[in-house]
């Protein structure tokens, strides 16, 4: 078997098993009653949608840092994204400056394996005003503050609990 093959059969086979260790169950509140989710130039629904699709998927990227499952259980429970929605012309557009820095904030619950509470909180508040003076890492992608905003916490105060035990 060539080179090749082998790389592609690592691929298929331990990557999987490797990719989905945690999981997360993200739960929303009336989109409405959140501080700013305020869509640009887009439906309401259709942001809402956006957002909680992008931040679910997030949440789960963080999850597979878990161990073999475990369940990163996430209700968000206010929302503030960077930036704040102005008239542009014809066009509404997220201005992002310093001023219209993103929070967030959320109860969570993380269970092992055996459904065992590991550690939970019902008020986790994060905010981040000096969000745009640090360097922006990767990609530019959507929400990309709010989303580091929420890294940052995983690492920093979670994961370290977690290692702990």
């Amino acid at each position: 078997m060539n080179t090749f093959k082998k790389v592609v059969m690592a691929m298929v086979f331990v990557l999987p098993a490797i990719a989905h260790a945690g999981e997360a169950v993200v739960k929303w509140q009336d989109f409405n009653d959140y501080r700013d989710v305020r869509p640009s130039n887009d439906t309401k629904g259709a942001y809402h949608k956006r957002i909680a699709s992008s931040f679910e998927k997030h949440f789960s990227k963080l999850a597979e840092q878990l161990p073999e499952g475990y369940k990163f259980n996430v209700e968000v429970t206010e929302l503030d994204l960077a930036g704040d929605v102005r008239f542009g012309g014809m066009n509404e557009l997220r201005i992002i400056k310093p001023i219209y820095f993103p929070r967030i904030e959320f109860k969570y619950s993380l269970a092992d394996s055996e459904g065992k509470i590991i550690t939970e909180s019902d008020n986790i508040s994060l905010k981040d005003m000096g969000f745009m003076d640090r360097i922006k890492m990767g990609r530019d992608e959507e929400f990309y503050y709010d989303k580091r905003l929420i890294t940052d916490w995983f690492d920093k105060e979670l994961l370290p609990q977690i290692n702990q035990k």
